[in-house]
C-alpha cells in the first residue's frame, strides 16, 4: 500500500527515526512529531511539536507511536478524539495504562505489540508448541538490549514469559535473577535481563530436562526489521473497525 499520511512520534528517537526512514522509502507522506520544538528530520514532509500533535494528525490516515509511556498515552488519547487508527510500539505500560490503550480502542483501531518481527512471532509459537510437549522441564529466559533501553524485562520478554504460562496452563512464579544461596524450586521461570552496547535486542528459551536441552532464540540484527513490521501493521490497519489488535492479527495468527 502506498500513499498514507503517517504520522510519526518520537521521530527523532532510535526507533522513530527508523519508521520515518522505512516509511519514506515506501513513499508514504511522512509527518514527523518531535517531543518539544519542531526541528528538521531527514525524509518527512512537515514536522510539528508534541503540543501541536492535533495539528499534525490533520488529515493522517494513521499514527505509528515508539515513545514512553506517559507520552504514548497522550498521543493515542488525542489520535482517538481525532478518529486517527494508531499502532503503538512502546512497552512499559502498567495495567492502567493498558486499559487506557483499550478504552482508545473503542473509538478507534488500535493495534499494541511489543514486537514487530516476523521472527519473534514464529518465536512465539516455537515456546508454546515447546513448553506444551515438554511438560515438567525447567525453563529459563535470558534477554538482552542496549543500554539505553529503560524498561526491563523488555515487553517481548514478558510477551513470551505469557506465552510460556498459557502453554503450562498455570500461573509459575517469575524470579528474576538469582543471588547466593537459592536453589531452583518446580515450575518456577527464570528471567534474566542484561542491558550492554547497542545491542539491537535478544531473546532466548531455554528448555532442560530428562539429559537434554532446548534452546529457542531470535536475535534482531537491526531496527529496520521493527520499523518494518510496524509500517506492516500500520498499512493494515487502516480501515479497519475499532478494535484492540496485535500483531499476530497481522501476519495471519493468534499471537500478539
Amino acid at each position: 500500500m502506498s500513499g498514507l499520511r503517517v504520522v510519526v512520534t518520537g521521530a527523532t528517537g532510535r526507533m522513530g527515526g527508523a519508521v520515518v526512514e522505512a516509511a519514506a522509502e515506501r513513499g508514504h507522506e511522512v509527518v514527523a512529531v518531535t517531543e518539544t520544538a519542531p526541528m528538521d528530520v531527514p525524509d518527512v514532509d512537515e514536522t510539528f511539536a508534541g503540543s501541536d500533535l492535533r495539528a499534525a494528525l490533520e488529515d493522517a490516515d494513521v499514527l505509528v507511536d515508539f515513545t514512553v509511556p506517559e507520552a504514548s498515552l497522550d498521543y493515542v488519547s488525542t489520535a482517538a478524539e481525532a478518529g486517527v487508527p494508531c499502532v503503538v510500539g512502546t512497552t512499559g505500560f502498567g495495567e492502567e495504562g493498558t486499559s487506557r490503550l483499550r478504552e482508545a480502542s473503542g473509538r478507534v483501531p488500535v493495534l499494541k505489540a511489543a514486537n514487530f518481527a516476523r521472527g519473534v512471532q514464529a518465536l512465539l509459537r516455537a515456546v508454546h508448541a515447546a513448553v506444551d510437549a515438554l511438560p515438567g522441564y525447567d525453563i529459563e529466559l535470558t534477554e538482552t538490549h542496549h543500554n539505553g533501553k529503560r524498561d526491563a524485562p523488555s515487553g517481548t520478554a514478558l510477551t513470551v514469559l505469557d506465552e510460556i504460562d498459557d502453554a503450562r496452563g498455570d500461573d509459575p512464579e517469575r524470579v528474576y535473577g538469582r543471588e547466593g544461596e537459592q536453589p531452583r524450586e518446580d515450575g518456577e521461570v527464570g528471567v534474566h535481563v542484561r542491558r550492554a552496547g547497542d545491542v539491537r535486542g535478544e531473546h532466548e528459551v531455554l528448555l532442560a530436562g530428562n539429559e537434554e536441552v532446548l534452546t529457542l532464540a531470535h536475535r534482531a540484527e537491526s531496527r529496520g526489521v521493527w520499523a518494518a513490521g510496524s509500517l506492516d501493521a500500520a498499512e493494515w490497519l487502516v480501515g479497519r473497525t475499532p478494535g484492540y489488535y496485535g500483531f499476530g492479527d497481522v501476519l495471519g495468527g493468534e499471537r500478539t
